[in-house]
C-alpha cells in the first residue's frame, strides 16, 4: 500500500496511530455537463473511465454506465486485480492501458498533476481532449453518468437522483457510506481491537435496520430505484465472498438476511448488471493484495453464491 507525495511514490499505511482506518478525500472534482458549462462537455468517446472490477467504488460507475447503455460513449480501462506495493497496475489480465500507455495507475495521476499528493484510487474519469483527470470521486461520476450523457444513452432509465427524493437519498447515502460501504473497510483495516469491534457493531446494526426496512419497502426509497440502492449493492454483492471472512465481518452472512439477500439478487438481475460483477477478480484482489490481513495470499474457492435465484420481490408493495 502506498501513495504519491509531491509526485513521488511512498509506502504508507491506511490506519492512523489509534488503529482506525481513515479514507482520504478525493482530489479531482471537476464535472462533465450536458451543456459544457463546466468546461467539460459530454461527448461520445471523449472520456475514458479507469476502473477495477474488484473495487466497489469503481463498480458503482460501471453499473451506471451499463444501466444507461453508455458502453459506446464512455470507454473503460481495467487495472489488474492484484494491487501490490506499487499500487494499481496495468498488464496482461485486463489488456493494459490503451489510452495513456501507463504501467501503473499512478502514472495517469502524474500525467494530470506531476506534483500530486494523495492516494491513487479508482475510479478515474479521464478526458482525452485536455489530457487530464476530470474526477476521481465515484459519487460524482455516478451522477454525471446519470444525467450528463442522456443524449447518448441507449437504455431508458428514470433519473436515479430525482429532486423530490434527494433528502431521502442523502440520508441513506450518509448512513450507508459510514457504516456499510466504508464500514467493512473500517473493520477490515483496523489495527486495534476496539476500532474493529466498533466498526463491526455499527455495520451489523445498519444491516439489521436495512433488513427490517426492506421487509416492507421494495427499495430504499420505497417504490423508486435510486442511486442509493446501487451504492449499497456494490458492498452487498461482495459481502459473503470477501467481507465476511477476509475483513472479519462475520456476525452474520448476507444470505442470513432474507430480505437483504433477495434485494441483492433483484438488483443483480437488472439488465447489464451481472456483466459488471466479477467475483473471481474480486476475491483475487482482496485475498492477494492485503498481506497484513492474509499473509499466505491464498484465495478461497467459496462461497457458492447464486445471484440468479428468483428473488420474489416483484409483488412487494411499492411504498
Amino acid at each position: 500500500m502506498g501513495m504519491l507525495v509531491n509526485g513521488v511514490w511512498q509506502d504508507s499505511v491506511y490506519a492512523n496511530r489509534s488503529g482506525e482506518f481513515v479514507r482520504d478525500e478525493s482530489r479531482f472534482r471537476d464535472w462533465v455537463t450536458a451543456d459544457g458549462s463546466s468546461g467539460y462537455p459530454a461527448a461520445a468517446q471523449r472520456y475514458h473511465l479507469y476502473v477495477s472490477l474488484a473495487c466497489p467504488w469503481a463498480h458503482r460507475t460501471l453499473i451506471m454506465r451499463a444501466l444507461k447503455g453508455l458502453e459506446d460513449t464512455v470507454s473503460i480501462g481495467v487495472v489488474d486485480p492484484y494491487m501490490g506495493s506499487e499500487g494499481w497496475s496495468f498488464g496482461g489480465r485486463n489488456g493494459g492501458d490503451s489510452v495513456n500507455g501507463a504501467a501503473y495507475l499512478r502514472d495517469v495521476y502524474l500525467k494530470a498533476k506531476p506534483d500530486y499528493t494523495g492516494r491513487v484510487t479508482v475510479p478515474v474519469l479521464w478526458d482525452r481532449q485536455t489530457g487530464t483527470i476530470v474526477n476521481n470521486e465515484s459519487a460524482d461520476i455516478v451522477r454525471m453518468l446519470n444525467t450528463a450523457f442522456n443524449a447518448y444513452a441507449k437504455r431508458e432509465l428514470p433519473d436515479l437522483y430525482p429532486v423530490a427524493l434527494r433528502p431521502q437519498i442523502e440520508r441513506w447515502n450518509t448512513t450507508i457510506y459510514r457504516t456499510v460501504n466504508n464500514g467493512v473497510y473500517r473493520a477490515g483495516f483496523a489495527t486495534a481491537q476496539d476500532k474493529h469491534e466498533a466498526a463491526v457493531r455499527e455495520l451489523f446494526a445498519t444491516l439489521d435496520l436495512l433488513e427490517a426496512h426492506l421487509r416492507e419497502h421494495r427499495y430504499l426509497c420505497g417504490g423508486a430505484l435510486t442511486e442509493a440502492d446501487w451504492r449499497l449493492f456494490t458492498t452487498l454483492v461482495r459481502f459473503d465472498a470477501v467481507y465476511h471472512g477476509h475483513f472479519k465481518c462475520n456476525l452474520r452472512r448476507l444470505v442470513d438476511y432474507p430480505n437483504l439477500w433477495a434485494y441483492t439478487r433483484e438488483l443483480y438481475q437488472f439488465p447489464g448488471v451481472a456483466d459488471t460483477v466479477d467475483l473471481q477478480q474480486i476475491k483475487a484482489h482482496y485475498y492477494r493484495s492485503h498481506p497484513g490481513i492474509n499473509p499466505t495470499g491464498l484465495v478461497p474457492l467459496g462461497p457458492v453464491v447464486d445471484f440468479t435465484a428468483p428473488h420474489g420481490r416483484d409483488n412487494l408493495l411499492a411504498h
